[in-house]
């Protein structure tokens, strides 16, 4: 028994079997040459003469008729009941029709998931006047290594021996309309290391000339502590919290922190999670004072500070 691939034409496909017709090249041989069936070629002969090149498309193996379809007006009814927020199993007690049936009718028309039946919440973006007015922070965890794992050296001798040497944190900060960020590595994610962090938050900004007017956090327990609130209180910063289960609401710290392990945790091959540390000033400074930010039409995060930017470089630079 011969078997065939699945005749299946890409454009490229379809214009080379047109050059074999208009060679005149008989069915077999170009049956032969890809593979399918001589039936499958005289086929596509047939719809060239008729269509024309346009006649070598694929097209859909749905039948012209579906007698066993539900019927048009059950099947808005469905959608209908399904728009008023009601299961699958009231849906079929309501229209006779089986649960497995209702799925196909709401899958069909992407109403299958509660959330499709809620319009999608526009996105509201926002971006404060003026640098100091909004600082968004967060933390993100990563894993801690001693040595360069086999995806990268190839040699897996060991590498259990290498595993589970812990973890370590990556607090970040960065201001609302500036997009100035700073950032460090700390042992944990508890109340001391989160108010050691904003003091070093509080410290890298004023050398900035910025003041901290408003802290926007998450729910986690290290803002959430008493610590943590006494702290800001000391520094004369409101804390304001996110919206729980939005994490979009505080997306500017999730974007600096997808760019900061895209460009800086990821973006090279470290010996050791120390390496990888050490690293981390290098970057903010590059990201800080000489990268361009999209979010801001592509100018520099320092330049948006309001300060002079001279007396900032000699101090920085």
């Amino acid at each position: 028994m011969n078997t065939y691939k699945n005749a299946r034409l890409t454009p490229k496909g379809r214009e080379l079997l047109n050059a074999r017709f208009e060679r005149g090249e008989h069915p077999r041989d170009i049956a032969a040459a890809l593979e399918v069936s001589v039936r499958t070629v005289y086929k596509w002969c047939k719809r060239r003469r008729e269509f024309g090149l346009d006649g070598l498309q694929d097209r859909s193996s749905r039948p012209l008729r579906s007698p066993n379809q539900t019927p048009e007006a059950i099947e808005n009814q469905v959608i209908e009941l399904r728009k008023q927020k009601r299961t699958y199993d009231r849906i079929a007690d309501q229209t006779g029709l089986s649960r497995a049936t209702v799925g196909r009718i709401l899958v069909r028309h992407g109403l299958n998931r509660w959330r499709d039946l809620e319009p999608a919440e526009p996105v509201k973006r926002y971006e404060r006047e003026t640098p100091g007015e909004i600082i968004h922070m967060d933390i993100k965890k990563l894993g801690k290594f001693n040595r360069m794992g086999h995806r990268i050296t190839g040699d897996r001798h060991g590498q259990s021996s290498a595993r589970g040497i812990g973890w370590e944190f990556v607090h970040v900060a960065i201001d609302d309309h500036s997009r100035i960020a700073f950032s460090q590595v700390r042992e944990s994610e508890r109340k001391e290391c989160a108010g050691n962090f904003l003091k070093a938050t509080v410290a890298y900004y004023s050398g900035l000339g910025i003041k901290i007017d408003r802290l926007m956090t998450d729910n986690g327990s290290c803002y959430r502590s008493k610590a943590f609130n006494k702290l800001c209180k000391a520094f004369g910063i409101r804390h304001i919290y996110t919206k729980p289960y939005t994490p979009k609401t505080n997306g500017k710290a999730e974007r600096f922190i997808q760019s900061s392990l895209r460009e800086w945790a990821y973006a090279r091959a470290y010996h050791t999670s120390e390496q990888r540390k050490q690293e981390l000033p290098f970057w903010l400074h590059l990201y800080n004072w000489h990268r361009p930010h999209a979010g801001i039409k592509r100018k520099i995060p320092i330049s948006r500070s309001g300060l002079d930017l001279n007396n900032l470089m000699r101090l920085h630079i």
